[in-house]
Formats: structure tokens, sequence, C-alpha cells
């Protein structure tokens, strides 16, 4: 079995994990091949396999690569998406930030874990992406997000107006801070601070949430994934901000803007022992009774 390894924020309060987690990996005779930068950090704290492979980008990573370890945070998981790609390699969030929603196995599975993978006791979630389109080139090679695409104003200025069609059809012009789409996967992050619905990971939709609306009668609304969903922005400065999870450009009103489901998903790792309604009641503390 060969795993490839991604880490975002190296810090040395986890050292102690990694070198765990390379002596598992040995014994489960496990070939690895890590991220450059990452292997880079870890250097001078860790004795490392002389067998390594390293990536630098998706391109980097073999079709003979079974699985992809991110290890970090949901931040890290929404990178570790730029480096899957299309490659279709099953991924592993593993948790070592806080609330891990994405990267729901903790430190103190990782052994569990590995051993899982190796005899292959997990299931795979097609996890839909959101693509944009444009007719300016805002993010290179990687215009797809796993949790959200959002239009916003930038810095302090005024309210915009986002003026939102689907399929061409005129749905709604939204006075706001600013707008969030996202996917069943994005519906527990940003569109859920802003009082966006749960979604369950494999419906196919999406999610229409408004940021700040000044006409409090609007509410989120979830439409099919099959839309096409375009904008129109305007507002008192010519500057706005548009961003594919944590990826932010900066755009004008001159700029054409629109949203479809992309064309390949990620395949993410879910261990026997864990499933969507666990990780509400957990990490959301889903049903609790706080007077208990």
């Amino acid at each position: 079995m060969k795993i490839a390894l991604y880490n975002r924020v190296f810090e040395e309060i986890d050292i102690p994990f990694f070198e765990y987690l390379f002596k598992i990996l040995e014994e489960q005779q496990v070939n690895i091949v890590l991220f450059k930068e990452f292997k880079e950090q870890l250097a001078p704290h860790i004795k490392l396999p002389e067998s390594l492979e390293l990536f630098t980008d998706h391109k980097d990573l073999s079709k003979d690569v079974d699985i992809m370890l991110s290890l970090g945070g949901d931040g890290t998981m929404l990178d570790t998406v730029c480096f899957v790609y299309n490659s279709n390699i099953p991924t592993l969030g593993v948790n070592l930030g806080r609330l891990g929603f994405l990267a729901d196995v903790s430190k103190e599975e990782i052994e569990f874990a590995i051993r899982a993978l190796k005899l292959g006791s997990y299931s795979v979630e097609e996890r839909s992406l959101v693509h944009l389109d444009s007719n300016v080139d805002l993010f290179g090679p990687f215009p797809f997000a796993l949790n959200e695409f959002t239009i916003h104003r930038k810095d302090s200025s005024s309210m915009i107006k986002i003026h939102t069609f689907i399929n061409g059809d005129f749905l709604n012009t939204y006075w706001a801070d600013g707008l969030i789409v996202a996917t069943p996967t994005g519906s527990t992050g940003y569109s859920l601070s802003c009082n966006g619905p749960i979604v369950f990971p494999t419906a196919e939709n999406f999610i229409i949430t408004p940021v700040a609306p000044h006409n409090l009668n609007i509410r989120p609304i979830i439409v099919s994934d099959s839309s096409i969903i375009s904008f129109e922005v305007e507002g008192r400065t010519d500057q706005f901000l548009c961003t594919l999870d944590s990826r932010v450009a900066t755009i004008t009103d001159k700029v054409q803007l629109a949203i479809k489901k992309e064309n390949f998903s990620l395949k993410l790792i879910r261990l026997d022992e864990h499933d969507f309604l666990q990780t509400l009641r957990h990490k959301l503390y889903w049903g609790a009774d706080s007077r208990n």
C-alpha cells in the first residue's frame, strides 16, 4: 500500500504524533509519499524513511497512490482537495486542530485508522464540489471548492447588491454583506454560521445563504446542484471579494460569475465506526441537553 501525507501548518507540538505515525506506517509496511515542504519541516526533528517519495502538486501524485492522509484541521483538508484534484485518490482527514468536522479521525485513533486502511475496513463517500466559471482567470487550474463559493464586500465598504439567477431565471437581488453558495459538505461550515440549513453530504443540492442580509424577509434556499447559478454584483465601490473555500480573489463588477457542480468529486474515507450523524452529535452537540 502507498499512502501520501499532507500537512499545511507544521507545529512542533505535533512532532511526537508524527513520530508515532511514521512508526506505525513502517510497522504496517506502508510506502510513503510525502509533501516536499512537510518533509523539509520534519527532517530536523524526525528520522525519516530513506525510501520516501515526494510531491509538490497534484501532477506529482502517481496513479499508484492508494490513499491521501490530510494531517491537520478542516482547513488542511480543503487544501488537500487541490492536491487530490481529479485523481480519485480516497482521502482521510486526521484532526490535529480543533473542531475537525471533515478531519474527524483523532490522534488517538491513528493506529486503528492505519490498520483499518490496510484491511480495507472503511467506506468511501462521494463529496460533490462547486465549480466556478468566469470570464477572468481567477483561480488558475483550481476553479473548484469542497465547501463553498462566496461573493463578499471588500474591506469595510457598504453592503452590496447581488443579482442572482438560476438557469437564467431571476431569483432575487440580495442586499447584503455577501452571498454563499455551499455544497452539502459546506452546509456545516460558513453557511451554517449564517443560519443556513444542515444538509446531508450525499444530497444533490446547493445552499444559497445570504451574509447579513439587509432585507430581513430573505432566507437561505436549497436548489438542485444540476442548476447553474449566475450573478451580477454592484455596490458603491468597484471591487469585491470572491472566494473558493479559503482562496480569495478580488473582482470588479465587470467580472462574470457562474456556479455549477464540478464534473469530479472528492472521495472521502469514513472509518466504519464514524458516520455523519455521529459527527453531528459529537462535534456540533446536536440534540444535546444543555441543562445536564
